[in-house]
C-alpha cells in the first residue's frame, strides 16, 4: 500500500499541466518574431507569445552576448560556422536562414490556426514573458513539424505530451527524424552544412562549454543567491553549477519540483551535480 501511495504522489507531483486548447488565433506582426517564438492574437482577443515545443530556429535579432552565444551555438550545430569567406559572412547567412524560417511561419500561419497551451513559462530571457504552445495549421499540420521537416529548425528544446497522445519521448524522436531526413536532403539551413567540418565544429562547441562550466566553478550566481528551479528562466538555470541549456532545457521538461531530490530524476543531473546545486537553490 504504502509503495502505490508512493507512486501515486510522484505521478501527481511530475504530470504535466493539461492543455488549453485555442481555435481560431490570429499571427501578430512583431519585429522581433522568429520562426520558434512570435506573439498570437485569441480568438476573444488577448494577445499572447508563443514558444513551440521541440522546434529552435536560428536567431536573426541578436542584441545581447546571451543571442550571440546562441546564435553561435546554432552555427556550430548546423556546420555552418565557416560558411563564405568570413566568420561575418557566416553569421550573416546564418541570420539569413532564421529570417527565412519566420518568413516561413507567416506563410503557414495566414489564415487562423489552432494553439494547444498549459501557459508553461517559456522565459528563455527572464524579461519577456513567453508560453509553451503546439501550433496547428489551418490545414492541420503541427508547426514545429513542418519547420523542423524544412530544415528551417532543429530538433532541440523543451517536449511534452502532445495534443494528439504522443508522449514527449516520442515527440522528441519524430522531429529528430525529420531533421535527418532535412539534413540528407540538403533543406533550409542544410543546405550550406560542411559535412566533413561539422563534426569539428560541434565538439568545439562542447570544449567550449566545459571550459566556460570549468572557469565558473560553482556557475555565474553570488554567493547567497538563490534561484527556484520551478519558474526561473532558461537563462537563469543556465547560471547554475553544471548546468547547460540542453540540461537547462530538461529542467523546465521536468517541473514542477518539491524538493532538491527531485531533480535527480532530471537526465544530465547525478548527486555530485546535486551537491553543487543545493546552496543556489530554493522551492516555495
Amino acid at each position: 500500500m504504502k509503495t502505490l501511495l508512493f507512486l501515486f504522489l510522484t505521478l501527481t507531483v511530475f504530470a504535466a499541466d493539461p492543455l488549453t486548447h485555442l481555435e481560431r488565433c490570429t499571427l501578430v506582426k512583431a519585429d522581433w518574431s522568429d520562426g520558434d517564438s512570435f506573439p498570437i492574437r485569441t480568438a476573444d482577443g488577448k494577445e499572447i507569445t508563443i514558444r513551440l515545443y521541440g522546434a529552435d530556429c536560428i536567431e536573426w535579432h541578436v542584441t545581447d552576448e546571451s543571442d550571440a552565444r546562441r546564435l553561435r551555438a546554432q552555427r556550430r550545430y548546423f556546420g555552418i560556422s565557416g560558411f563564405g569567406s568570413s566568420p561575418q559572412e557566416s553569421i550573416e547567412a546564418a541570420k539569413g536562414f532564421g529570417g527565412k524560417a519566420a518568413e516561413e511561419v507567416a506563410r503557414a500561419l495566414a489564415e487562423p490556426f489552432s494553439v494547444h497551451t498549459a501557459y508553461s513559462d517559456a522565459r528563455g530571457d527572464g524579461r519577456y514573458k513567453r508560453f509553451y504552445g503546439f501550433v496547428t495549421t489551418s490545414k492541420g499540420e503541427d508547426l514545429a513539424t513542418r519547420l523542423v521537416g524544412l530544415g528551417h529548425a532543429r530538433a532541440f528544446g523543451v517536449y511534452r505530451e502532445t495534443p494528439s497522445g504522443d508522449t514527449s519521448k516520442e515527440y522528441r524522436a519524430s522531429l529528430e527524424d525529420l531533421e535527418l531526413k532535412a539534413a540528407k536532403k540538403g533543406l533550409g539551413a542544410w543546405t550550406a552544412t560542411d559535412w566533413e567540418h561539422l563534426p569539428v565544429e560541434r565538439k568545439e562547441e562542447r570544449d567550449e562549454n566545459a571550459e566556460i562550466e570549468l572557469a565558473q566553478g560553482d556557475g555565474g550566481l553570488a554567493a547567497g543567491d538563490k534561484i527556484n528551479p520551478n519558474n526561473a528562466a532558461r537563462d537563469e538555470l543556465m547560471k547554475l553549477p553544471g548546468v547547460g541549456e540542453v540540461t537547462a532545457n530538461r529542467i523546465i521538461e521536468a517541473r514542477p519540483f518539491s524538493k532538491l531530490e527531485d531533480l535527480d530524476a532530471v537526465d544530465g543531473i547525478g548527486k555530485q551535480t546535486l551537491l553543487r546545486l543545493e546552496p543556489f537553490l530554493m522551492f516555495e
